[in-house]
């Protein structure tokens, strides 16, 4: 049965179907199109919500909470510009399959179509990036609206999805009617796989010699990590996790040989060029993992499992086709394996694993220390993940320092490193850091940003304080831009054109101890090796309010490994003109 009410007004109706959506948390702002659901959210007992100071916060926010928790995110805004300035968090939860309902309010009904007062067609303008999107405009299908666009963000392969509210249906007076079922009939992903396909790719994976399980960020939206360790350990394979996946399989495992692509380890990037099957698993051959498509893992069979079908076979090639949730594909996957083996049918990789492990000896991940005596950006990162530990949550703004968050911090437990990958959204640290912090208050968070990104988001420093939400923020700071920095020192001739931030000792604009202190947070710099730990555990010890910590750093650090994009990963460079030097011939 469905659950009924008097009459009410659509603000209060949208408010209670949020509520019954399980809703706990809304990073939002109100304006004159959403603020009638603003009157009611204030007397709601279920749900809080959190006001930022820019609705890209909000967007951010709202993937950090869905990122840290596998449950759905939630941003509020108003129409035209409120909504707009949603639009890259929404970009961004698509391209990485993040669960998000982004709920906004628009011009009356009537006036909708007329460029009435901060009118946009937001519907249209985001109808790319979502998974689904909405339009409200009869207060009595703002319930099954909500209901429906929860356990379509939620369900299949994640995504957001955008609900567009009228302001005349928030202002109307409508009967609450929450649905007892979902009916979308054009909607019904496929979670189990095809038992043949399943029976095929056992039989391809026990007749290869250099098997690696390549491992995506779907692994970690369907919450297979523990289904993965099984199946890795039981069959030995090596394996690789993209940037997405960081954590999925613990950096401390012996099988694990990286992360794979344009900045991943020599054994990981060998590894996938070298093998004769790759099975991949919630991943998509993205181009930063690829390199050159054409002589990408130029020997190998492909295995491909993803809930998504659109995926399969999009940029590579694939012999078995798997459509099915990570997790259950892995569990009957490793079903079939044991009951071959007990048949006496087991793999033989023993040459190939020997050759990943020599791999992970001649070329572990490494780095020099600046010449001039300065901060070293991968020993502050390194030192970061021994302190706060892989208990923690890490929260990565785009550029040097997420690669070398991604390379030097060991992740051991899923959903602890937070970051846009398919985007490459800088400014998407703070926020994203603060969602987790509201999503998991017991855990200790901390943002990676760069001096750069944070430029871009960090006025959400003040809803962290103002709101007790400690988060701590490692503040990579060496003065530039430095991804683009380093591209134009390896591509452009050392021309740096505008990537000189002037945020080093000469200017220091901003200072950021000070503006962390004019935010209400604690500031602390550090300038020099000996100082990095005990700061970073002086940060770990303040729990009342955020904490910022800038590390100023070398500014000429660059990010190696490194393959150019748009070159083959056999061109591998693990230091300036230094390509490693791997034998097919040890196989």
């Amino acid at each position: 049965m469905s659950e009924q009410g008097g009459a009410i007004t659509g603000a209060q109706s949208l408010v209670r179907s949020l509520e019954h959506a399980g809703v706990e948390h809304i990073f939002g702002i109100p304006g004159g199109a959403i603020l009638p659901a603003y009157d009611p959210l204030m007397d709601s007992k279920k749900i809080r919500h959190i006001l930022v100071r820019h609705e890209q916060g909000a967007g951010h926010a709202a993937q950090g909470y869905a990122a840290a928790t596998g449950k759905v995110g939630v941003c509020m805004a108003t129409s035209g510009p409120g909504a707009t300035n949603l639009v890259t968090p929404i970009a961004d939860a698509h391209m990485d399959s993040v669960p998000m309902v982004a709920v906004t309010g628009q011009v009356g009904a009537s006036m909708i179509g007329t460029d009435a007062f901060q009118e946009a067609d937001i519907r249209g303008i985001t109808m790319p990036i979502t998974k689904h999107n909405f339009l409200v405009t009869d207060p009595a299908d703002i319930p099954r609206t909500i209901a429906e666009a929860f356990h379509i963000a939620s369900t299949g392969r994640p995504g957001p999805v955008l609900v567009d509210v009228a302001k005349s249906a928030l202002q109307s007076m409508t009967d609450f009617d929450w649905p007892s079922e979902i009916n979308l009939p054009g909607y019904r992903p496929v979670t189990r796989p095809h038992s043949k396909q399943i029976r095929e790719a056992a039989r391809m994976i026990l007749a290869a010699k250099r098997p690696v399980l390549y491992v995506g960020g779907g692994v970690i939206r369907s919450r297979a990590s523990r289904e993965l360790l099984a199946l890795a350990e039981f069959t030995g394979i090596p394996v690789v996790t993209t940037l997405m996946a960081r954590g999925a399989f613990p950096d401390s495992h012996p099988q694990h040989l990286g992360m794979p692509g344009m900045h991943g380890t020599v054994p990981a990037v060998a590894g996938l060029q070298r093998s004769d099957l790759m099975i991949s698993l919630g991943a998509r051959f993205d181009d930063r993992v690829t390199g050159n498509l054409d002589s990408f893992a130029p020997g190998a069979l492909v295995i491909h499992a993803d809930i998504d079908p659109a995926e399969i076979g999009k940029n590579r090639h694939v012999d078995v086709p798997i459509v099915g949730d990570a997790r259950e594909v892995i569990s009957e996957l490793l079903i079939t394996l044991q009951l071959e083996s007990e048949q006496g049918n087991v793999g033989d990789y023993e040459q190939w694993v020997a050759f990943c492990a020599g791999l992970k000896k001649r070329y572990p991940l490494g780095y020099d220390k600046p010449s001039d005596g300065s901060l070293a950006p991968q020993y502050v990162l390194e030192r970061l993940g021994k302190i706060a530990g892989p208990e923690a949550i890490y929260a990565s703004g785009v550029g040097q320092h997420q690669m070398w968050a991604a390379q030097f911090i060991g992740y051991e437990r899923p959903n602890t490193w937070l970051n846009s990958g398919g985007l490459g959204t800088m400014g998407y640290s703070v926020p994203a850091a603060m969602g987790a912090k509201v999503g998991r208050p017991d855990a200790t968070v901390w943002s990676i940003d760069g001096d750069g990104c944070f430029q871009m988001t960090n006025q959400e420093l003040a809803t962290c304080a103002i709101n007790d939400i400690p988060i701590k923020v490692a503040l990579i700071n060496n003065e530039v831009l430095g991804m683009v920095r380093q591209w134009q020192t390896l591509f452009y001739g050392e021309r740096y054109s505008n990537t000189d931030l002037h945020t080093g000792p000469a200017r220091r604009i901003p200072d950021f101890v000070k503006l962390a202190e004019a935010y209400g947070c604690v500031g602390l710099a550090v300038e020099s090796e000996d100082e990095v730990d005990a700061t970073i555990e002086k940060a770990m010890e303040i729990n009342d309010r955020p904490v910022v910590v800038d590390f100023r750093v070398n500014r000429d650090s660059m990010v190696w490994p490194m393959v150019a994009a748009g070159t083959s990963n056999d061109d591998i460079k693990y230091a300036r003109d230094m390509a490693p030097q791997y034998d097919e011939d040890d196989l």
